[in-house]
């Protein structure tokens, strides 16, 4: 089985200031890249607050969702992953399916991979 990391609430996938840390000791790329308070963006301008919830994947909401890390830490923190509005949880699918994550209004499940037009 295949584990996936989805919200289970409205407002949106978010993991908490102290999970983010955590996953950068472990290596987790996502994390690695997030920009906390007093740390310097990209364009070399400091952040200057702390947002207490990032979600780490704003180009694919599937990036990296079903990442061991991070599966990982959702299992062993519980509650205190989750960052402003969330509730992170962990989905098992069948290893062979192609999934997707939908999402509306923040809240998300997995669904197996479709076509629309």
């Amino acid at each position: 089985m295949r584990e996936i990391v989805v919200n289970r609430c409205y407002g949106g996938f978010g993991v908490s200031t102290e999970a983010v840390l955590e996953l950068r000791n472990w290596g987790y790329k996502p994390a690695i890249a997030c920009v906390l308070a007093g740390e310097k963006y990209s364009n070399g301008t400091v952040c200057d607050r702390d947002y207490k919830s990032y979600s780490m994947d704003y180009e694919n909401p599937r990036a990296e969702r079903d990442d061991l890390e991070l599966v990982r830490i959702v299992k062993e923190w519980g509650k205190r992953v989750n960052g402003i509005c969330a509730d992170l949880r962990v989905v098992e699918i069948p290893d062979d399916v192609k999934w997707e994550i939908s999402e509306y209004d923040g809240y998300e499940s997995v669904e197996e991979e479709h076509r629309s037009w």
